[in-house]
């Protein structure tokens, strides 16, 4: 049971953090499945085991290298996202369904849906956040806030895979949280 609840929040945690940049969680869980040599960290269910291979680890490699430099330059950033609206989402639906503990329990099509909503969720998110910075900054904070999310989808990809339970019990708690700001906003608004 704890082995099931524990795919499942690497699963959630995964596919959230593609949301953010696709080819971070996607490398790690290809890294992680490749190394150490003699007993890889994650065993991937066929077909998904060609994300462990090294041409893959070396594509990937180029797209997160590609994509860190691009979302750091305003207006580029922008199309960039646009882009990513499909690539982001399909992601998230790969490192879902990819999980072994979670694609033998859970029907592939629901796990890949699982997979689309939380990336798709999230990368809608950050495009709606995006041009405020933009606008707010005059283009001179994009580069921070691209950083600050490719270090958060770098962790929270590490603890999902590490740290399955501990990925889930904050990703509970990151939601209760954004209720609660979601309720005292519309709350705020119902005072005015």
């Amino acid at each position: 049971m704890i082995q099931a609840i524990a795919g499942l929040s690497a699963a959630f945690g995964l596919a959230s953090s593609a949301g953010l940049n696709a080819y971070i969680p996607l490398l790690l869980v290809a890294l992680a499945a490749r190394f150490p040599l003699d007993d890889p960290l994650l065993a991937l269910a066929e077909p998904y085991s060609l994300l462990g291979s090294w041409w893959s680890i070396a594509l990937l490699t180029l797209l997160l290298a590609i994509e860190m430099t691009i979302d750091k330059i305003p207006a580029v950033d922008s199309i960039n996202d646009v882009i990513q609206t499909f690539i982001r989402p399909a992601a998230g639906a790969l490192l879902f369904a990819a999980n072994g503990q979670v694609i033998t329990d859970i029907h592939p099509m629901l796990a890949i849906t699982a997979g689309i909503l939380l990336a798709g969720g999230v990368h809608t998110t950050k495009v709606a956040f995006r041009p405020l910075v933009t606008a707010s900054t005059a283009g001179t904070g994009n580069w921070f806030i691209s950083l600050v999310e490719d270090v958060v989808a770098f962790f929270v990809s590490l603890v999902s895979l590490l740290l399955p339970l501990l990925a889930g019990a904050l990703a509970v708690l990151g939601f209760a949280w954004l209720l609660r700001a979601y309720r005292h906003r519309k709350q705020q608004r119902l005072a005015l």
